[in-house]
């Protein structure tokens, strides 16, 4: 049986005690399902953690009823689409750094999806790459931000 994003949600949210409506939006890579909610605070959790959590595990769900489901973003009320954009203006702000003092640039630790964000905003500067770092006692890693390096010949 093929994996259903927007049902499987919807039976989470319900179980949960939400009312929701959600709008499903296909991609090339996989799904977004766009949560409207009267409760939308509560479901996206403090910095986004309850909101990653439900993600995670619609995920695991779906994988587990086939290992070819689509990988599924979740957002509630455009909480992502607003952090992201913030996201991107940090590590923009950032690049500025780097490129007027010549330094490494050190942001904070982040989820995967975070430093996936700023790698891609980036990933197209002449005069800034990005590396993940691992960070001691925690599963998230920090992103450093340094001058390319000119490429030899």
């Amino acid at each position: 049986m093929p994996a259903q994003p927007k049902a499987t949600l919807e039976q989470m949210l319900t179980l949960m005690g939400f009312s929701a409506t959600i709008e499903e939006t296909k991609f090339d890579d996989g799904v977004m399902l766009d949560v409207k909610t009267e409760d939308s605070g509560r479901l996206i959790g403090r910095q986004g953690q309850t909101l990653a959590d439900l993600q995670y595990l619609t995920n695991r769900i779906l994988f587990q009823q086939d290992p070819r489901a689509p990988k599924v973003l979740i957002d509630v009320g455009g909480y992502r689409a607003e952090a992201r954009e913030l996201l991107v203006k940090k590590a923009k702000d950032a690049a500025d750094k780097v490129r007027r003092w010549g330094d490494v640039v050190e942001l904070e630790p982040m989820a995967a999806y975070e430093r996936r964000v700023v790698h891609q905003a980036l990933r197209d500067d002449p005069d800034v790459e990005t590396q993940s770092v691992e960070v001691d006692g925690t599963e998230k890693k920090a992103l450093l931000l340094r001058p390319r390096q000119p490429v030899a010949r």
